[in-house]
């Protein structure tokens, strides 16, 4: 099914639920850039941001946000898997002593992070700084 983001827009910012079909394809367009980073921040962000969303629009959404990437599959691990993710800002002091932690208490921390996140590096640029700590770049 498809939509324009337009309708998208505006159904959500007269107040109306999205309905599945919508959420699935606003996501899936905004993946493969039909729907433009002003549509969707700007104009979609801010009706969200007025109006809420119920309970089943925020699993939709969150369900086509999994589907819409790849997925990796941990379940080869005879150990429980977590993952602790920052929500970002400046100075996430959380993570580096906590990651190690939860690991040494048997459980599988992928950790995964990147270092696109501007001024404050991510995790990475942090970990970059102290000296002795192993990490696994991937290009």
């Amino acid at each position: 099914m498809s939509f324009a983001a337009v309708d998208v827009i505006r159904t959500k910012r007269d107040g109306f639920s999205l309905s599945d079909d919508q959420i699935d394809w606003v996501i899936d367009a905004y993946t493969r850039g039909e729907v433009a980073d002003e549509q969707m921040s700007a104009a979609l962000a801010m009706a969200i941001f007025l109006n809420g969303m119920t309970d089943p629009e925020i699993a939709r959404w969150t369900a086509a946000m999994i589907a819409s990437g790849d997925r990796m599959d941990l379940s080869s691990f005879d150990r429980p898997t977590v993952d602790k993710h920052s929500t970002g800002g400046v100075g996430d002091k959380i993570t580096l002593p906590l990651a190690p932690l939860v690991a040494a208490c048997g459980a599988i921390v992928p950790q995964l992070s990147g270092r696109g996140l501007g001024h404050t590096g991510g995790t990475p640029g942090q970990a970059g700084i102290h000296s002795g700590l192993a990490r696994l770049s991937v290009h």
